[in-house]
């Protein structure tokens, strides 16, 4: 089953760009999904479980390296295209 998920990343920090850009990176070495970056999210679309354990990995890495940090998303059945 495939799946979109558009996440923002809103870090708890005064340097705010450092964890953000680091998340992005993270995402895009994920080269079985699909990651289109705007200013405001990151849409990311590919098979439901690769999804869900990348969100995992990457939500983990980003909680320990920086601290607090709040995500907003939104799931999507299937393939959304802007």
């Amino acid at each position: 089953m495939k799946m979109t998920v558009e996440i923002s990343m809103y870090p708890v920090r005064d340097e705010y760009l450092p964890p953000i850009k680091h998340f992005i990176a993270e995402l895009n070495q994920y080269r079985e999904l699909n990651v289109d970056t705007t200013p405001t999210s990151t849409r990311v679309t590919g098979d439901y479980d690769a999804v869900m354990a990348m969100l995992n990995a990457t939500m983990k890495t980003s909680y320990e390296r920086y601290g607090t940090s709040v995500f907003v998303t939104k799931f999507l059945p299937g393939y959304v295209a802007e």
